[in-house]
């Protein structure tokens, strides 16, 4: 008699399954399954086994056209349904796909000056003070900063690590000896926290994956626990259990948009700004290029490039002809 055969799991549960072999970040797992159910409610429904190159065409057409939407966005969805074909179903595509692609403006960054940066830092409080400060005196997206873990801080050689960046890169940045003392605090509160969480029953954190089969006590250690912890426990779906998470990415966006508004700056300020600020000012400051590739961690040297184009030092020092008559 044939043992009776497990029952298949559904489809989103297998991209979900892979993405967690691979060890994409959470956020990937959830951007990728939100754009491949959207292109089989596009296609009513249909299995994308059943479809192939023209109806992968046809969907990122509709995108850039109907949907008009960015550059950005259509190659998010390029990646997450490519995804799903080469690495989901195993299943090789007929032809390269070539559908009308949205235009990708090239837009130059937002940059504060030094004087505008101390403006807004003097309007934030704790803990969004301390990490507007690591974003822009260490030059770090939002996501890295609010995922730091307390053993990602190194005070004897005043470096910080910075794990699982854009494109999977670790890199190390510089600790700046100004923040040694507001992180030292910011440390003792996440750690009067974790303990009443352990007192309570409870004292675990969010972990990589492959961290969570391999060593699954890292979730109760100081040192796998977020520097900026969030103030509620939230529930796991994973493990089924709660966890302390880190603050929402979106507090720091209404604390920078609030501080920004009392400034009376009008620019338009994000998290990134700060990043964008801190490339621009090292330049400024006579750091090279290739220093600042590194401690930002792309990949090539032309996105670098773009603050050069910000600073343009050689335009700024030409004399307008209005100002010589």
């Amino acid at each position: 008699m044939k043992s009776p055969q497990p029952p298949k799991r559904k489809l989103l549960e297998r991209v979900r399954a892979t993405i967690r072999l691979m060890q994409y970040s959470r956020a990937t797992e959830k951007t990728y399954t939100s754009w491949i159910k959207r292109f089989i409610l596009f296609h009513n429904k249909r299995h994308p086994t059943t479809m192939d190159t023209p109806e992968i065409e046809q969907d990122l057409t509709h995108l850039a056209v109907q949907k008009n939407v960015a550059a950005s966005t259509q190659n998010q969805a390029l990646h997450a349904i490519l995804f799903l074909y080469n690495e989901v179903l195993k299943q090789e595509l007929s032809s390269p796909v070539d559908a009308l692609r949205a235009k990708k403006p090239r837009r130059l960054p937002v940059v504060l000056s030094k004087d505008e940066v101390t403006q807004i830092l003097q309007q934030l409080e704790a803990p969004y003070l301390l990490l507007v400060q690591l974003l822009y005196g260490c030059g770090l997206r939002l996501m890295e900063c609010l995922t730091l873990r307390v053993k990602d801080l190194d005070f004897s050689q005043n470096l910080i690590l910075i794990r699982d960046g854009k494109g999977g890169k670790d890199r190390i940045t510089m600790l700046p000896s100004t923040l040694r003392k507001a992180l030292q605090k910011q440390l003792e509160h996440a750690k009067k926290q974790h303990q009443a969480d352990l007192l309570d029953g409870y004292g675990a954190t969010t972990l990589p994956y492959a961290l969570t089969r391999k060593s699954p006590n890292a979730a109760t250690s100081w040192g796998w626990q977020y520097i900026f912890p969030s103030k509620q426990r939230c529930f796991d779906p994973d493990s089924e259990t709660y966890k302390r998470h880190h603050i929402h990415q979106s507090s720091i966006h209404k604390a920078i948009k609030r501080a920004t508004k009392r400034c009376n700056i009008h620019k338009h300020v994000s998290s990134h700004t700060f990043r964008h600020s801190f490339a621009t000012h090292l330049l400024q400051d006579g750091y090279d290029i290739r220093t600042i590739q590194e401690l930002l961690g792309h990949k090539e040297l032309s996105t670098t490039m773009i603050y050069t184009h910000v600073l343009n030092r050689g335009r700024i020092s030409v004399k307008s002809p209005l100002d010589r008559l």
